[in-house]
């Protein structure tokens, strides 16, 4: 008798753990913001997470699809770290450059397309989602001109994010 209650309290605790979770909520009734942090396994798979969700968006546009560009990368990644520093999401360095400075500084041999950029604690998919949702943005990702693009971020230890998408031409 007494295995017969251990296995049907087994099976109670194996059921109890299967509920699915609720997600946190914060005071306001909404869904809690969850901080996403970057761990060194992750960071080698954004970039091409990126690069899969922009491809699939400009296919959905009948938009030549991009590849990344070192270069490119490299340039997003310096305007990612001096946003930081700066504290403010903007498109200008804290030395002044432009988008078009940055690239060319990086020895990209193309044109600049644009620039998308952001600060969030956000995905780099939900990132992606909230670009295509503002018009400039959107015209940047999907922009028939580009064929390179560079994606990087600078993580605050905080969990705070800077993103910068770069499309070249």
């Amino acid at each position: 008798m007494s295995k017969l209650l251990a296995t049907l309290f087994t099976g109670l605790l194996f059921l109890a753990a299967c509920e699915p979770a609720t997600p946190p909520v914060g005071p306001d009734g909404r869904p809690a913001t969850t901080v996403y942090k970057i761990s060194n396994r992750d960071a080698g798979q954004i970039q091409f997470r990126m690069l899969e969700g922009v491809n699939t968006l400009r296919a959905a546009a009948g938009v030549p699809q991009v590849q990344l560009n070192t270069a490119l990368n490299n340039a997003a990644a310096a305007h990612s770290r001096d946003m930081s520093i700066q504290n403010r999401p903007w498109h200008f360095g804290s030395d002044g450059s432009s988008p078009l400075d940055r690239v060319a500084r990086a020895g990209y041999p193309g044109p600049a397309v644009g620039e998308a950029i952001s600060e969030t604690f956000e995905t780099e998919l939900q990132t992606l989602a909230a670009w295509m949702e503002d018009p400039g943005s959107r015209g940047v990702i999907l922009d028939p001109a580009a064929r390179n693009m560079g994606f990087s971020w600078f993580q605050e230890s905080n969990g705070k994010i800077w993103w910068t998408l770069v499309m070249g031409g």
